[in-house]
């Protein structure tokens, strides 16, 4: 996400660099370039100048700290700007009320119904809530079939009534529901269109007023830059809505939307979508969010999609097994699917500092794994559990049955060898020690 930005983002700041101090001379020649470069990723023109002045008033006269070069003070400076622009602090979602009831707003093709499933699985998994799916597009079948496909992905009741034109009269019947069955959240996928009109409105409108939601959302392609934009301020007018949420931020998103709309509507982004997995959601921290722009990534949030996946008992057990030298490679599949569980491998490098710049031109594919598991699938239980029986026919074997060829079941071997080596030596007190560690920052 945000490549583009970033890069320029990188260049623009590097003019600083050897310079002792901060001047006007050439504070003024980088600011030209960040300016440039937000206006290239369709930052609204007034945000981009407003912005690169808040800059310069901050930048120009400093002394370059004892600890600190130019370039180094100058990007504090700009990821500071950038993390007031999105919004400055994190904001939750409102989960009073009984049940909670949570409006999801935008035009047709934003990814709303498809974000309302992925919300609805996050308060299930996350929040322990009992979720209903409501299905109020009325006008396209599509819409609330995608909605039942969804719901019976992640386990969550969804609501629709067939024949029914009313989505008034739908949203407050599967409120009722709710009430009857024990659901303490509703979540309602209302009609999307092509572009805003004045029957979309007023019907929205009506089914704001009746419901009284306690959150309201405006769902929001981020690929569309200022287009986005301005959608959202034509929405928040009617409803005054809560809050946005973010999507498709694992495509090739310019940064525009994101880096305009707070400004604008004056509304905080809550969550944003990274992908097409159900678990592809996460809330969202502009503090962070102003890291990855910088390329400086985003340990914390990679820390936290880890601890979401360990398991304290199974951590235990491998650490017994990597003891008596007992770690086989069912121990490392297990490894590889909690790590498949943590998100798309590019939005997980684009989180490690310094990666998603060294590796910008690489295309990291989410299928790295499928060579490796098919060549472990093909082995036999015994050879999963120890290795060190697998000679040369039962390689040719395993290469076969995998689909890969010897070469690369060899690679693994090694590979796997290497890994089961590293995990040995970090039995020792260093190892100890930063596993406490890592469990402390629960």
């Amino acid at each position: 996400m945000f490549n583009n930005l970033s890069e320029k983002l990188d260049k623009a700041l590097h003019t600083l660099k050897g310079h002792g101090k901060i001047t006007e001379v050439n504070v003024a020649e980088t600011l030209k370039e960040v300016r440039r470069a937000l206006l290239d990723a369709d930052v609204n023109f007034k945000i981009a100048k407003d912005f690169t002045k808040n800059v310069q008033q901050k930048a120009l006269g400093q002394d370059v700290l004892t600890t600190l070069n130019p370039g180094q003070l100058m990007v504090k400076i700009v990821k500071d700007e950038l993390t007031a622009l999105m919004g400055g602090d994190t904001v939750g979602i409102n989960l009073g009320g009984s049940p909670t009831v949570i409006l999801m707003s935008g035009l047709q093709g934003s990814g709303k119904t498809t974000f309302s499933g992925k919300l609805a699985n996050y308060l299930k998994t996350k929040k322990a809530k009992q979720v209903l799916l409501v299905g109020c597009d009325v006008y396209r079948p599509a819409a609330i079939n995608q909605l039942r496909v969804v719901g019976e992905q992640i386990g969550v009741e969804v609501y629709a009534e067939e024949g029914n034109q009313n989505p008034v009269e739908i949203s407050l019947n599967a409120i009722k529901h709710a009430k009857a069955n024990s659901k303490n959240v509703v979540i309602i996928d209302t009609a999307g269109r092509l572009a805003v009109d004045e029957e979309m409105m007023t019907e929205i409108s009506n089914i704001h007023k009746a419901v009284n939601p306690q959150e309201t959302l405006f769902v929001v392609d981020s690929m569309t830059g200022q287009d986005a934009v301005n959608t959202a301020k034509a929405f928040n007018d009617v409803l005054n809505f809560d809050g946005v949420v973010l999507t498709k931020l694992d495509g090739d998103t310019r940064g525009g939307a994101a880096l305009s709309i707070k400004s604008v509507v004056d509304k905080p982004i809550k969550f944003i979508g990274t992908g097409e997995k159900m678990d592809a959601i996460d809330v969202f921290h502009p503090d962070r969010m102003a890291d990855r722009i910088l390329g400086m990534g985003d340990v914390i949030s990679l820390v936290e999609r880890a601890q979401e996946q360990y398991d304290e008992e199974e951590a235990r057990k491998l650490q017994k097994k990597i003891a008596k030298n007992q770690f086989g490679f069912d121990d490392f599949l297990t490894q590889i699917q909690q790590i498949k569980k943590m998100g798309s491998m590019k939005d997980l490098v684009g989180m490690i500092p310094g990666a998603g710049k060294a590796l910008k031109d690489i295309d990291i594919d989410d299928n790295a794994f499928k060579g490796i598991e098919a060549i472990i699938h093909s082995m036999t239980p015994e050879e999963r559990s120890t290795p060190t029986v697998i000679n040369a026919s039962r390689k040719k074997r395993i290469a076969k049955g995998s689909g890969t060829s010897v070469q690369e079941v060899n690679q693994l071997m090694k590979q796997f060898d290497q890994m089961s080596k590293m995990m040995k030596m970090m039995q020792g007190g260093g190892g100890r020690k930063m596993m406490q560690m890592m469990r402390g920052m629960r």
